[in-house]
């Protein structure tokens, strides 16, 4: 128990002095789950040690989310929470620095009615609109963590005794996350420098386009002059740096909105609404998704693509090599945060700004003139496996490998 709790304090201090890095006399904003309350008010006594002016809790109940789409009238469903947008907003507007602590039950919404979810997504996307434009463009600090909970551990492992399942979560996050080495700070500095080489190596190639090669998918997806090639760690406006994901293992960068061509067969289940879509594969043409089909949560994958006339079109490309460690761990999450973080994969909706050179200065309407998607969601699901090859593809046309087998190749 005592290294636990040792283990716990770690990943705290990890979380803010590298994930979202606190200045002295800044607010962070905690946006957590009543089931992660332990590790939230350990958070924020180390902000406050860290200088915090004020830390603000957000706080969530996964019940009462689900009793709120059972029972609550339809308009609230098409009501645009303008109240929680505008806060946000103006903090992050006056300097605040954002810190999701997530601990999802994959199968939360699941049997509810698909036509509430999607108007619930739509009508927030809407809302938060100008926050994520803040957010893609670097203009703050903000991170995402996770901590286990009783339902998502029994989806992560369900052969473990139940009494076992939260505990062997945490150690998997724990791994995850480098907490289990000795000076996991240090670590994450290492990581964070392998991966700014495998950008720089990107970023001086230039490629056209890349071309995916695996079974069920033959994509071609051109990028944007200038596109830059990005890592784990971000420098928000005013120069301190930050790390959005934790664990991170990707190098991305943003699409040519109109250049995604051919078909993409997904690896990994995507926990997606609080429902799950699995074994699905999505066709475009000159960018467009013009086609879906999904073994399971066919219609949640639909009413994605649906949300409005960006969520039609890609907004991410991300590398990541098959051997990497959570990857190598065998555990499939069903989290975003984790699964993205062991397979290549591609984003339906919005891109990030500074994914193109000047990107972090300029509106939407100039990034959409570079070719960058503008959508209100950005979900991204798993394309990877250990038999993926991906090429880059020169201007002249010539061709060089960039993934062999699912690793990288140079």
């Amino acid at each position: 128990m005592t290294d636990f709790i040792s283990q716990l304090n770690k990943y705290a201090d990890l979380a803010v002095r590298v994930g979202v890095n606190v200045q002295k006399g800044q607010t962070l904003v905690v946006n957590a789950s009543i089931q992660s309350a332990e590790f939230v008010r350990l958070i924020v006594e180390k902000a406050y040690d860290a200088g915090a002016k004020l830390v603000k809790v957000n706080w969530s109940d996964e019940i009462v989310t689900r009793l709120q789409y059972e029972r609550a009238d339809d308009e609230v469903f098409a009501t645009p929470p303008k109240w929680f947008a505008g806060e946000m907003i103006e903090l992050v507007e006056n300097g605040a620095a954002v810190l999701h602590v997530i601990a999802e039950n994959p199968d939360l919404l699941k049997g509810i009615k698909q036509e509430r979810i999607a108007m619930n997504q739509k009508t927030r996307g809407q809302a938060m609109a100008p926050y994520r434009a803040y957010q893609q463009a670097d203009k703050f600090s903000w991170s995402i963590v996770a901590v286990p909970s009783p339902e998502w551990a029994a989806k992560v492992f369900p052969d473990v005794p139940e009494s076992e399942r939260v505990q062997k979560l945490w150690e998997a996050i724990f791994h995850t996350v480098r907490i289990d080495q000795e000076d996991p700070v240090g670590a994450w500095k290492q990581h964070l420098a392998t991966l700014e080489e495998k950008s720089n190596i990107l970023n001086a190639k230039k490629y056209k386009k890349l071309h995916y090669i695996a079974p069920g998918t033959d994509l071609t997806i051109e990028l944007p002059e200038g596109h830059i090639w990005a890592a784990g760690e971000s420098i928000n406006e005013k120069g301190h740096s930050f790390v959005a994901n934790m664990p991170t293992e990707e190098v991305f960068t943003a699409p040519l909105k109109t250049g995604v061509n051919g078909t993409v067969r997904s690896t990994k289940p995507l926990s997606y609404g609080g429902n799950i879509i699995d074994n699905f594969s999505i066709t475009f043409e000159n960018g467009r998704i013009v086609g879906v089909s999904a073994e399971q949560g066919q219609e949640t994958l639909e009413h994605l693509v649906e949300m409005d006339e960006g969520a039609h079109y890609l907004g991410e490309v991300a590398l990541v090599p098959h051997q990497s460690p959570i990857s190598e761990s065998n555990i499939l999450y069903f989290n975003t945060l984790f699964d993205e973080n062991a397979s290549n994969h591609l984003a339906i909706g919005s891109a990030y700004a500074f994914c193109v050179e000047g990107g972090k200065d300029m509106n939407q309407e100039q990034l959409a003139e570079r070719g960058l998607n503008t959508s209100v969601t950005h979900v991204d699901f798993m394309i990877g496996s250990g038999e993926m090859d991906i090429f880059g593809v020169n201007a002249d046309g010539s061709e060089e490998p960039v993934f062999k087998n699912g690793n990288w190749a140079f």
